[in-house]
């Protein structure tokens, strides 16, 4: 892995500075998001998980016998976004007979990076307890952090509900938060050191043999490569797959198309 010299953290993380028409993604997201929600029948939204003003999901049912759980959670620095903007990427795994949960949180900095990391475990272990069946876990950018967490060898997760997870895709992840405590948002997080090292998946052993796949664009900021590669490189059970030409917002298209690359890595056996 190529070493850079940065000299300018909050750069080397601004993904939306650096992709055309950015402001245009986040916006068709909501409005494909909210016609997916009204489209689809066999749906439970706003199921509460947790006490937190934003511990909700929402659950879509395939249309045949469901072959287990999907868990997509949205990225966003912790700090943006809530469920209601990616209701669409759920289209790929119900198209497979896969139900698919996708939790909001509460946001920085009104609570911690930690405190979201245990809101998702807590909605993980509520859509499990709903849905039968092997679990497969995908999330993007702060998502990807957040998922792959589940799978630490400190996992917030009931043994049982951690067992059923046969695979993770961390998407666009961090996985190492220690270089975010240079960029301003760190006024959000309030990280220390201390904290920073608690909540990075590759300071940590995996606490299962569970594949583990950091899937990043080829076109991403180079710290969100190296980020996904420190993940490969750290874990015996993880590996490291670019999608050539892929930017920080277009990466995730693939969750809304049954036969991609994407979801196929997601759900394959």
């Amino acid at each position: 892995m190529t070493e850079t010299l940065i000299t300018d953290w909050d750069d080397a993380y601004a993904n939306a500075a650096h992709i055309p028409g950015a402001e245009d993604f986040i916006a068709r997201w909501a409005g494909d998001s909210e016609a997916f929600r009204k489209s689809w029948m066999e749906k439970d939204l706003d199921v509460v998980y947790g006490d937190g003003p934003r511990n909700r999901f929402d659950v879509f049912r395939p249309e045949r016998k469901s072959k287990g759980l999907v868990v997509f959670v949205h990225g966003g620095y912790w700090m943006k976004f809530d469920k209601s903007y990616w209701s669409h990427f759920a289209a790929g795994p119900l198209a497979k007979g896969w139900t698919t949960c996708l939790p909001s949180y509460d946001l920085a900095p009104e609570v911690r990076i930690a405190d979201i990391t245990r809101q998702i475990a807590s909605a993980i272990a509520k859509a499990a307890s709903r849905v039968e069946g092997p679990i497969r876990l995908a999330g993007h950018s702060a998502g990807g952090h957040l998922v792959t967490r589940m799978v630490c060898e400190d996992s917030l997760l009931p043994q049982d509900v951690l067992d059923r997870i046969e695979r993770v895709v961390s998407i666009s992840g961090l996985h190492d938060l220690r270089p975010l405590r240079n960029t301003r948002m760190n006024d959000a997080f309030q990280m220390s050191e201390e904290d920073a090292i608690a909540e990075s998946p590759a300071l940590k052993k995996p606490a299962t043999e569970c594949p583990v796949i950091a899937w990043v664009g080829g076109a991403e900021r180079p710290e969100f490569l190296r980020q996904s590669q420190l993940l490969a490189e750290a874990w015996p059970n993880a590996r490291y797959h670019e999608d050539p030409e892929r930017h920080h917002f277009d990466v995730i298209d693939g969750l809304k198309d049954p036969e991609s690359s994407l979801t196929s890595s997601l759900l394959e056996s």
